[in-house]
């Protein structure tokens, strides 16, 4: 932006500098020449009474005193032929002179001047020719012209330094606009812009910080509406936990307690995952491994109870991903999960995880259901929507989690029938 500026302010006043010294050149080209021959002619005609009046040697003495004196040739032709002063040829103009025509016309090297002489019988008695040289029709016009340059010169060096600093200060105020936006974006929430910035950035700027107080403000709403939530969940959980502490020692209590405990950590990622939101979970990592085979044997019971058949292929850790073990957690839920609302009892499923080659890890997860309706493998991946009629958000989870750790889901839904899940879970935003 800077350099446009700069270009275009240079190429402006190049036009005008050129419109307006141009003419200006010429004119003083033309100005020096007319000076120069209005002189020439002043010397010429002062010549005039002398020539019409006397004779002789005290003729040719003037003349020769006047030619010697002047910065221009200056020559007498008299009738008789006779020719006094500088030398000179009789030229077509002198004799035009002879006939009693005064002129003036372009000659090699300069321009020729004659005046016509009448004596007092209204006769020709001679012709007054001068000669101005070039250099003298042009005599400081270089000098003119120079300093004309010098001061178009000048007068763009100032135009371009008042365009950079113009450009310099329209730039910062753009880079700093774009700064704080990639530190909001970043979760820098108190990042603002300078609303002092020229013009239109400054009113954006404004703008901007606005939005960012906004953001601030529905993002404390959300902490205090998830804390009063959890406040109130909190509450009928302890109750459950202590009647499922009652009940007698045996396999379904301990069931129902881990159930209890489960949605008390889910509770708890919930309400640390709003404080750390616009932060980011930098520099987290879970293993994956360890986390698929944990999810995997919960839900094994249930697949037990439901008569589904499950098949876990799980390779030897440590696979670690760049998320928190909750969020890696709800994510494994939620694919079994969906697995178990979405096909009936007795349906197969296969749970599979392997290294990837750019580090992390490939989660599978594969049912023997009926699949999905042709066309639908990508858009149930947004939020609220299902093919089921559920609430949509399984695998909204899903993808914003494999998206959080650098990777990505797919889904494939064969002929043969059947869904399979493929998460990619990566090391990070590059992976």
């Amino acid at each position: 932006m800077r350099r446009r500026l700069l270009v275009l302010v240079a190429a402006t006043t190049t036009l005008v500098l050129v419109a307006f010294l141009v003419p200006l050149a010429l004119l003083v080209n033309d100005v020096a020449a007319d000076r120069a021959v209005q002189a020439a002619t002043v010397e010429a005609q002062a010549l005039t009474s002398v020539v019409a009046t006397a004779e002789g040697d005290p003729l040719a003495l003037t003349v020769a005193q006047v030619d010697a004196t002047s910065r221009f040739d200056v020559t007498v032709f008299l009738p008789d032929g006779e020719r006094l002063g500088a030398e000179a040829d009789r030229s077509p103009l002198v004799e035009l002179a002879e006939r009693g025509s005064s002129a003036s016309a372009e000659a090699d090297g300069g321009r020729e001047i004659v005046f016509a002489v009448d004596g007092p019988d209204s006769t020709s008695v001679g012709v007054i020719r001068t000669f101005v040289p070039d250099a003298e029709l042009r005599q400081g016009v270089a000098r003119a012209w120079l300093a004309l340059a010098g001061l178009g010169v000048a007068l763009l060096l100032v135009g371009l330094v008042v365009a950079d600093r113009l450009g310099r200060r329209l730039v910062r105020g753009a880079t700093d606009l774009a700064a704080v936006s990639h530190r909001l974006g970043r979760g820098e929430l108190d990042a603002r812009a300078d609303p002092s910035a020229p013009g239109e950035l400054g009113v954006t700027a404004t703008a901007l910080n606005g939005l960012a107080g906004r953001i601030t403000d529905l993002l404390r709403e959300e902490r205090e509406t998830i804390a009063d939530l959890s406040h109130r969940v909190r509450t009928p959980l302890t109750t459950l936990r202590m009647d499922a502490e009652a009940l007698p020692a045996g396999e379904q209590s301990e069931r129902i307690v881990a159930s209890v405990d489960a949605v008390d950590r889910a509770v708890t990622d919930v309400i640390q995952q709003a404080r750390r939101r616009g932060t980011g979970p930098e520099g987290v990592t879970a293993d994956a491994a360890d986390v698929v085979r944990e999810r995997a044997a919960f839900w094994a019971v249930l697949a037990e109870d439901t008569d589904r058949e499950l098949t876990v292929d799980v390779a030897p850790g440590p696979l670690p991903v760049a998320l928190a073990r909750g969020d890696l957690e709800a994510c494994v839920d939620a694919l079994l999960g969906n697995v178990f609302a979405h096909t009936p009892n007795g349906t197969g499923f296969t749970v599979r995880l392997e290294p990837r080659d750019r580090g992390g890890a490939r989660l599978v997860v594969a049912d023997e259901g009926q699949g999905l309706p042709s066309g639908q493998t990508t858009g149930v991946l947004r939020r609220g929507v299902s093919g089921s009629g559920s609430s949509g958000l399984g695998l909204d989870i899903v993808r914003r989690t494999a998206e959080q750790s650098g990777g990505g889901v797919r889904l494939d839904s064969p002929p043969s029938g059947g869904l399979t899940v493929v998460v990619d879970l990566g090391t990070g935003p590059e992976a």
